[in-house]
């Protein structure tokens, strides 16, 4: 296998020139680059990546933290974060930290030791206080940790109060909600008040059910979804996550409802799963594609030394109508 050595001896130069070329990290001519680049070409030589980013004081990884995999939400932006930081130029390391909340304070160690450039975070296991001494470059996803910490979210008041007037529009008396434990610092937390507020003031029933922390399986769901149909079987509104609103669906089916003539349903995330429901979902769809660039841009950004002039990039939800909302 070719070494730096190989190529300096093939285009007649010195080995610390050939590494300035491959780190980018002086002058060299293009004569010479042009004659460098020929000779690592006809040599097949790669680059050490390890070795390169090493010397550049980086390891060209991110990790990124999520709660589950298999949640739909998280799944797809790890897979649009993954693409984005690739453009980047930077590998992901993925960590899923429902299951095992120690994941996380490794991954923070790893990052003071430089095993990894940045975290990008949508976890809620952790107390804040562990980022908080911890100067490197971090970034939220959808959870609250300190000022110093971009977050990247969505309008989530916004998404509640479209959903709310959807089911004004469709004529619901009572509706009932799904939302996460309240003990997590989370934006997500205000579509639900938002959602209420608006209800209530057009003179409906709200009554909303708190899933307990950090569960995220969809043997837990269905548990959930049972319980709440048979506190609320006269609910003639159902609003909740993509998961919970798909079993919600299924499950009033097994029962004997009708969709959309004596149950509306309107599902928050507008995830690829809702594509499978039916009668199809009416859903809040979030911008995850440009939830994941945004956070590649501010952490890469960040990591290069450019601290975020914002610190809270908030992006727009949409309506999509489905048959579970039709009228």
């Amino acid at each position: 296998m070719p070494g730096i050595k190989d190529v300096a001896r093939r285009a007649g130069v010195g080995v610390a020139t050939v590494s300035r070329v491959i780190n980018n990290s002086g002058y060299v001519s293009e004569e010479t680059k042009d004659k460098i680049e020929k000779a690592m070409k006809e040599l097949d030589y790669m680059p050490n990546e390890l070795a390169r980013n090493l010397f550049r004081n980086k390891s060209g990884i991110i990790a990124v933290l999520v709660p589950a995999l298999e949640h739909p939400f998280f799944s797809e932006f790890v897979n649009q974060v993954e693409s984005a930081l690739h453009e980047k130029g930077y590998k992901t390391m993925v960590c899923s930290t429902a299951k095992n909340s120690e994941y996380e304070t490794e991954y923070l160690q790893m990052l003071k030791k430089c095993v990894v450039d940045g975290i990008i975070t949508g976890v809620h296991s952790l107390n804040v206080d562990e980022y908080l001494i911890n100067d490197m470059p971090i970034v939220a996803l959808d959870r609250y940790i300190d000022d110093r910490i971009t977050i990247v979210s969505v309008d989530h008041r916004h998404g509640g109060i479209m959903a709310a007037r959807e089911f004004i529009r469709c004529g619901c008396k009572k509706v009932v909600q799904l939302q996460g434990a309240k003990k997590v610092q989370s934006p997500a937390l205000e579509r639900h008040e938002y959602f209420q507020r608006e209800l209530k003031k057009a003179g409906i029933q709200v009554y909303t059910y708190e899933m307990e922390w950090n569960k995220f399986d969809t043997e837990y769901f269905a548990q959930v979804v049972k319980e709440v149909y048979d506190m609320y079987p006269d609910a003639d509104g159902m609003f909740g996550t993509d998961l919970v609103a798909m079993l919600f669906e299924k499950y009033a089916l097994s029962k004997g409802r009708k969709i959309p003539e004596d149950l509306k349903i309107i599902a928050y995330d507008g995830t690829y799963v809702t594509d499978m429901a039916h009668p199809s979902l009416t859903k809040i769809k979030q911008p995850i594609e440009r939830l994941a660039k945004e956070a590649t841009r501010i952490i890469t950004r960040a990591i290069d030394g450019n601290a975020a002039t914002e610190k809270n990039i908030y992006l727009e939800t949409v309506l999509i109508r489905g048959d579970s909302t039709r009228v």
